[in-house]
């Protein structure tokens, strides 16, 4: 798992980490299943690709200021995201961290 000890910037959002759980076929950037990229609102730790961290950074934000997907039925704190390149794709898990301090 990522290291949780993000200082806090103020905005009382949350950690989110976006790891790679499948990758088909060859990413063009190299991205493989484990690869993680930690968001704590004021830096953002681990390489990502521009393509895929521009389609999943709306959710991103919108999970780590507290929103819930309705169509997140198991667990409201996970989601996935698939990069854009449909020939080799890469899916993310989104996962917000609740934890105090962050």
């Amino acid at each position: 798992m990522a290291e949780t000890g993000a200082k806090s910037t103020g905005d009382k959002g949350y950690l989110v980490v976006a790891k790679v759980i499948s990758q088909q076929g060859s990413c063009a950037f190299g991205h493989k299943a484990g690869d993680e990229v930690v968001f704590d609102g004021e830096t953002i730790r681990g390489r990502v690709c521009l393509h895929a961290l521009y389609s999943f950074l709306p959710k991103v934000f919108a999970m780590r200021y507290g929103a819930d997907f309705p169509w997140l039925k198991e667990n409201k704190d996970i989601s996935t995201h698939a990069c854009p390149d449909a020939y080799n794709p890469v899916v993310f898990e989104i996962r917000r961290i609740r934890e105090k301090g962050i």
